[in-house]
């Protein structure tokens, strides 16, 4: 699934990689690959910001805005939800 073009802040600095394949085995939506002696970034729309990939990048080639994207606003929502059934259950005796 893509989400919304151009908008992620998903930055790559290639001189930085040594293709340990990290990336692509920690992103959950495929945003990376492994093509030879490099990675490359072939869906950066799916990215979800979830900042797995820059957490755990040894050499620092990768760095998002963890916490701002679709990650962020989906685990949010939960969290609010959860908290607004909670209050509202308390408030009516459930």
């Amino acid at each position: 699934m893509k989400y919304l073009r151009n908008v992620t802040t998903l930055a790559y600095a290639r001189e930085k990689c040594t293709a340990c394949g990290r990336c692509v085995e920690v992103c959950p939506h495929g945003v990376f690959a492994l093509t030879g002696k490099q990675v490359a970034v072939v869906e950066r729309d799916r990215c979800i910001e979830c900042g797995a990939c820059m957490n755990n990048c040894e050499p620092g080639a990768l760095s998002v805005d963890a916490g701002v994207g679709c990650a962020a606003a989906l685990l949010n929502s939960m969290v609010r939800g959860r908290l607004l059934l909670v209050s509202v259950s308390r408030r009516h005796g459930f």
